[in-house]
C-alpha cells in the first residue's frame, strides 16, 4: 500500500496491515454467492519496516482468517480480519511489545485489523495487478492498493500461493508515534492460499 499502493494491509491490514492485506482471487472457486475459506496454516501476512538506524524489521500476524467471495456477476472479493494482538516482531520482544503498545497497533482498543477489497475480475490471481479495497486499522478506513504479481501454476491459491504486496504509512492510520525509532512505511507482503471446496 503505499505511494504506488495507494490505497488489513498504501499492512499493516491488512494491516490491511495489509493489509492490507491483500490476497488475491483463485482461479477455482465455487459458484455466485459461495465462498472459498482461505487457509490459513499455508498462507501468511506479514510485514517489513525500518528503524531509523537502519535496522529491517520483519513482522506477521499468527492468528487471522478470511475467504474469498464469488459474487452475482462472476467477481470476486476478498475480506480478510487480522488479529492484532497476534503481531509479532520475529526475534524481538522489545518491538513487538512496541508494535503491539498504544503507539503502532494499540491492540487493548483496536483488537482487529481488516481489510475489504473492492470487486475484482477473477483472472487477477492468474494474471496480477492490482488490488483495490479499504484497509482499516485503529478505527481509520482508508483506500489502499495491493500489487498480485502474476501466478506460476494453472489454479492460483490452490496449487501454488497468490502473491501480493502493498506499502502502508503509518502515520495515516495515527500510528505516527515512535518516530524518532521506526520509518514511516510499512510494506505488507501476502502469501495466500485457499483450501479446495469438497
Amino acid at each position: 500500500m503505499a505511494p504506488a499502493a495507494g490505497a488489513l494491509l498504501r499492512t499493516l491490514a491488512g494491516v490491511c496491515l495489509s493489509a492490507a492485506c491483500i490476497a488475491p482471487a483463485l482461479a477455482s472457486a465455487d459458484g455466485p454467492g459461495q465462498a472459498l475459506a482461505l487457509d490459513t496454516k499455508r498462507s501468511e501476512i506479514g510485514f517489513s519496516l525500518k528503524t531509523r538506524w537502519g535496522q529491517q524489521l520483519e513482522g506477521r500476524f499468527d492468528d487471522w482468517r478470511g475467504d474469498i467471495a464469488v459474487l452475482a456477476d462472476g467477481r470476486h472479493q476478498v475480506r480478510l480480519i487480522l488479529d492484532a494482538d497476534s503481531v509479532e516482531i520475529i526475534d524481538s520482544r522489545a518491538y513487538t511489545r512496541i508494535t503491539r503498545g498504544p503507539g503502532v497497533f494499540d491492540v487493548a482498543r483496536y483488537p482487529e485489523v481488516r481489510f475489504v477489497s473492492d470487486p475484482y475480475p477473477a483472472t487477477l490471481a492468474r494474471d496480477g495487478g492490482e488490488m483495490t479495497g479499504i484497509l482499516s486499522i485503529r478505527g481509520v478506513q482508508r483506500r489502499e492498493t495491493f500489487r498480485i504479481a502474476a501466478a506460476e501454476c494453472a489454479r492460483p491459491g490452490l496449487d501454488c500461493e497468490v502473491v501480493g504486496e502493498g506499502d502502508v504509512r503509518r502515520s495515516q492510520y495515527a500510528m505516527d508515534r515512535w518516530g524518532y525509532a521506526l520509518a514511516d512505511q510499512v510494506r505488507f507482503t501476502l502469501r495466500m492460499r485457499a483450501l479446495e471446496s469438497r
